[in-house]
């Protein structure tokens, strides 16, 4: 009985709901970053794709290209978490407004 009051009081479904389908946002950016951003941005660069650019500054390889591509996924994921945010922020707002009657 003490762990089904555990998982009401802390909502343990619905954390774990929004768990996963922040794993299957995540999958999803990741594969448009790499399948529709990135393939635009390999004719820019020089020496081939951006999975293998590096920067070669003596015995160091920098590899600039999957970092532009982790910072455009991370930019994008960022932006939809801000926006699902921002919307359940103004819904959760106007609930808790009162109204007024007249």
């Amino acid at each position: 009985m003490e762990f089904k009051d555990f998982l009401k009081e802390y909502k343990i479904v619905t954390l774990a709901v929004a768990f996963v389908m922040g794993a299957a946002t995540n999958d999803l950016v990741k594969s448009f970053v790499t399948n529709l951003i990135m393939p635009l941005v390999d004719p820019l660069i020089p020496d081939g794709t951006w999975e293998t650019a590096v920067l070669k500054l003596g015995p160091v390889n920098l590899g600039w290209g999957p970092f532009v591509s982790s910072a455009i996924h991370f930019i994008i994921l960022a932006a939809v978490v801000f926006f699902v945010v921002k919307k359940l922020i103004s819904r959760r707002k106007k609930e808790d407004v009162p109204q007024v009657q007249y």
